[in-house]
């Protein structure tokens, strides 16, 4: 048997990291004391493990985070009025399941972004394809795609995300494009995936924000109702950081 010609086989096949452990196993003569079962075994859980951490790396790249979050540090102070057993169920990802949405609101700097990142990131680790977006830059996007006829294939680009997560939603006024792409996304999604809404605006503003009452409506009625509500507390976390340096 010719083990040169095994391995190059196997990566012409992409299987690349099980022709690589084969390798070297048959140069450290690793084989002698495992059956044929348990090495196939072994050599097709070292690809399998290698397939879903490349989707996953491929998941967090294509998500475009701002920054690093995780679950294990959201600080639960009781400042910050965050439900730690409601968040640790959302963390939990049955929301995507139920295709439920999120909404956080709160002052600039309290961490709305690194709890709605911290979700998209287990939610990535979870293969769930997630897209993190600033609202205003987003629809600046899909303003210009429909100038040059690229408009429905943005929008199907964001339908496709299990989880799509809007930041600073509400900071710039919202123009009749921005008001009918926001219709179009909302209305897609609706029962369809979650969406993740960060906002330093209250809810109840929504309305005479996004202006045009039917349309309005028919936004706030398909996303409020559907949605776990999150309102922080508290001081900046920025000042606080500043201060430490």
């Amino acid at each position: 048997m010719n083990n040169n010609q095994t391995v190059e086989k196997l990566k012409q096949m992409r299987l690349g990291a099980m022709a690589d452990l084969h390798l070297l196993h048959i140069r450290e003569n690793r084989t002698t004391d495992i059956t044929a079962d348990e090495y196939l075994a072994l050599l097709t859980d070292h690809q399998w493990e290698d397939h879903k951490n490349r989707k996953i790396q491929r998941l967090l790249k294509q998500a475009t985070f701002r920054g690093q979050a995780a679950l294990a540090e959201v600080d639960y102070a009781q400042q910050r009025n965050l439900d730690k057993n409601m968040f640790l169920r959302l963390g939990c990802l049955d929301f995507i399941k139920r295709k439920e949405n999120i909404i956080i609101t709160g002052a600039s700097g309290v961490g709305k972004s690194y709890l709605a990142q911290a979700l998209g990131h287990q939610a990535c680790m979870m293969e769930y394809r997630t897209i993190y977006a600033n609202t205003a830059r987003l629809l600046k996007r899909l303003k210009l795609s429909k100038a040059d006829g690229t408009y429905l294939k943005e929008l199907a680009k964001l339908l496709k995300a299990d989880l799509l997560i809007l930041d600073d939603f509400g900071l710039q006024a919202f123009d009749s494009h921005a008001r009918e792409s926001l219709m179009d996304i909302i209305d897609d999604r609706y029962n369809r995936s979650s969406t993740i809404i960060l906002s330093q605006i209250p809810v109840s503003a929504w309305y005479d924000i996004i202006g045009e009452g039917t349309i309005a409506d028919a936004i706030l009625d398909r996303i409020v109702n559907s949605s776990h509500r999150i309102d922080l507390k508290g001081e900046s976390l920025r000042k606080g950081a500043l201060k430490n340096e």
